[in-house]
């Protein structure tokens, strides 16, 4: 196995970036899957500063394969992919937090274009991006990926009341976590964590659209009825878990008047 260097060497002087990057990617069982991925980070245009592969109870070696490429292990022993994710979260220390899963292949520019839209939008918290298939029926990949992720934003912006986040392509400010780790529900592994981390960064913050290439990502969720189902059932799940403080019409309200609050401070005269 060839393993080139995933992180950054440590800038110096003037030339030192005024951001660091942390990528965290949470695993269990998907070594070979992981493989292919940190290759990819490998060549990426803006190196991390930090990769976190956050082991949450794998028997294979998805932790010799992190290791291997230089990346941090972190150990999760409670179940589910909530936990998984919040504990890498939990132990990034760079200023951006980028978030894939270990069967993603992402862009070169990925980390490049993540970094240029926080510089761009500092009114953002998070920022995600679009998705295509990269295995299953070549005929099938370009369709069932717009149907699946339309259908996702169709569901989730009515429920949330903006934009959610897809987790296989997502980056939050650290400062975003500090502000939202405490509230996610990360002890329950049958809920979706995407969706649990949107409600609770969108209820005050707002949440960008990364342009550009989309995430590479496996037709997982469609080679069984079960597998989709789970995906559903989760979702339901954590729909109901932020009810009744979240029931659509109070959240639109309450989301509307913060911001409309917000945008009143920013341009009170001084």
């Amino acid at each position: 196995m060839h393993a080139d260097r995933l992180v950054k060497e440590p800038a110096s002087g003037v030339d030192a970036a005024p951001q660091r990057i942390s990528v965290v990617i949470p695993v269990k069982n998907d070594a070979a899957h992981l493989e292919r991925c940190l290759n990819r980070l490998a060549k990426q245009s803006r190196l991390p500063d930090e990769i976190i592969v956050v082991d949450n109870g794998s028997s294979d070696a998805s932790a010799e394969v992190a290791s291997a490429f230089g990346a941090t292990v972190v150990w999760c022993p409670e179940p589910g992919i909530p936990a998984a994710s919040a504990r890498g979260y939990d132990a990034a220390t760079g200023d951006i937090i980028l978030r894939l899963d270990a069967d993603c292949v992402a862009p070169i520019s990925w980390i490049d274009s993540v970094v240029s839209a926080f510089g761009r939008r500092p009114d953002i918290a998070a920022v995600t991006g679009a998705a295509r298939f990269i295995d299953g029926p070549l005929a099938l990949r370009t369709p069932l990926a717009s149907a699946y992720l339309l259908g996702y934003v169709l569901v989730t912006v009515p429920t949330l009341g903006h934009l959610p986040v897809f987790g296989s392509n997502f980056a939050m400010r650290a400062s975003t976590w500090r502000g939202v780790g405490r509230l996610v529900h990360r002890d329950d592994p049958e809920l979706h964590d995407d969706l649990d981390i949107a409600f609770h960064i969108g209820d005050r913050r707002r949440i960008g659209y990364l342009r550009g290439e989309a995430m590479g990502i496996s037709m997982r969720p469609f080679r069984s009825a079960s597998s989709f189902g789970i995906r559903v059932s989760r979702g339901f799940r954590t729909v109901f878990r932020h009810w009744p403080r979240d029931f659509p019409p109070h959240r639109w309200c309450r989301v509307a008047w913060r911001r409309v609050s917000d945008r009143r401070w920013r341009v009170r005269p001084s």
